[in-house]
């Protein structure tokens, strides 16, 4: 079997795939309790197994481009597919196409933890300008006589 290197990247690329889909959704229960410290923990798995999959991605490539030199083809699934034997041929197209969209799923919650965490910070910003417009006000209960104190809601708007 010429492409067995191949297939056996891709499958170790879906099974890294798996296990970072599975951070991914604990990632997702943690920002949606607002558990910061689970956050910060599942970080560095999450970017171990990232870092872990572009490494994968580039053996894959290496290894296609490889491949396609020894059989002729152009540097392409599409092209290597044509000189290769039927069977192997849908061996692999299936495994490219599990690979595929095991990819798509990772996309998919990488984007939802992405907006979760982007709506946690405009929350957390709404809450700071409210915050410093109570500090700023000379007739609330919060006001300051010091002028050390932020004095208005755009100077703790443009920190954040």
């Amino acid at each position: 079997m010429k492409t067995r290197q191949l297939q056996t990247l891709w499958w170790d690329w879906l099974s890294t795939s798996e296990r970072l889909l599975r951070f991914l959704h604990e990632q997702t229960a943690a920002l949606v309790l607002r558990d910061v410290l689970r956050v910060e923990k599942l970080q560095v798995d999450l970017d171990a197994l990232i870092s872990k999959l572009g490494e994968i991605d580039r053996e894959a490539v290496t290894c296609l481009r490889e491949l396609a030199g020894e059989l002729g083809t152009e540097f392409h699934l599409r092209g290597l597919m044509q000189v290769l034997e039927k069977a192997e041929a849908q061996q692999l197209h299936g495994l490219a196409n599990r690979v595929k969209v095991a990819a798509r799923n990772v996309q998919n919650v990488l984007a939802k933890n992405r907006a979760l965490l982007e709506s946690e910070m405009t929350y957390i910003n709404g809450t700071l300008t409210l915050l410093a417009r109570a500090v700023s006000d000379s007739q609330g209960i919060y006001r300051s006589s010091s002028h050390a104190v932020v004095s208005s809601a755009i100077t703790v708007d443009t920190a954040a």
